[in-house]
């Protein structure tokens, strides 16, 4: 995964589906990619433009297949932008009608997809779960949330002034949406990930606690060792009763043993409770 973003491995699955024989489909994705605010129309002119290469190529392939071939693939910068003029199948009514009459789930997939790949990135599970799709307007978030819901896959919108974006932070429904759009590999590297972060997150998590548990164990011995010097010093050590001084010649001997394997170097072995009590009598005498 270091080489390229987790996006980019799941668009490469994506853009290698093969369903290119089956023109309505072919034509449903294509309305995916026109969805997004990646697809611009300037007058009679279009044009798609995308950082990936994948992206690009699924395009081309989708307009290929509709008959569309007066188009022009350029480079500018990092960015690869097909341009091409408008056509009749672009009209954004017919688009809309179309959409909200499709019953298909190949035909659902199809356009959820395209929408994934015209203008959706994922962010790499080892950092943080958040899969989102920028669109053009509300209609089309809301066909892509009815179509997901028939399928149980919840999905946030989030509207602004020129786009609408649909975002998934849960795992599990991230998931459950890269199984639907056809990334059954993207699934499997996707929980493999979630896994081996959720176990290092565990490990990080017993790492701490015994790190926290040792700290206060230290600190606990200090002040106690600290305490019987001062007892020493004001010559009050020997004044102390035998339990006491029993504890404390252990502790001075053992600095770093918890107070419950303290308690079981004693003659009569006593819990950690009983071995805290002594302790806290043993201030009592300063």
């Amino acid at each position: 995964m270091a080489s390229k973003t987790f996006s980019a491995y799941i668009k490469n699955e994506l853009s290698k589906i093969n369903n290119l024989k089956d023109k309505k489909e072919v034509l449903i994705e294509l309305y995916g990619y026109l969805s997004t605010t990646n697809f611009v129309e300037e007058g009679k002119n279009c044009k798609y433009s995308t950082e990936n290469e994948y992206n690009i190529n699924r395009f081309a392939k989708l307009l290929n297949n509709t008959n569309i071939n007066n188009y022009k693939i350029l480079l500018q910068g990092n960015t690869y932008i097909i341009k091409l003029k408008k056509q009749n199948v672009f009209e954004e009514q017919e688009i809309k009608k179309e959409l909200q009459n499709t019953q298909s789930e190949n035909l659902k997939k199809a356009y959820v997809r395209g929408t994934f790949l015209g203008s959706g990135y994922i962010t790499n599970p080892e950092n943080d779960n958040h899969l989102e799709i920028i669109l053009k307007n509300s209609t089309y978030a809301e066909i892509i949330t009815n179509f997901l819901l028939e399928y149980e896959i919840k999905v946030n919108i989030l509207k602004q002034k020129d786009k609408v974006s649909l975002y998934i932070k849960d795992g599990e429904e991230i998931s459950k949406f890269l199984a639907f759009i056809g990334a059954s590999l993207g699934v499997l590297k996707f929980e493999e990930i979630r896994v081996l972060k959720e176990m290092k997150n565990n490990v990080n998590r017993l790492v701490n606690c015994e790190t926290s548990n040792l700290n206060k164990t230290i600190n606990a011995s200090v002040e106690q060792i600290n305490t019987i010097k001062k007892l020493r010093k004001n010559k009050k050590f020997e004044s102390l009763p035998e339990d006491l001084k029993e504890i404390s010649i252990l502790r001075e001997e053992n600095p770093n043993a918890t107070l419950e394997e303290l308690g079981k170097m004693l003659d009569k072995p006593i819990g950690k409770s009983a071995v805290n009590n002594r302790f806290k009598r043993i201030k009592e005498f300063l």
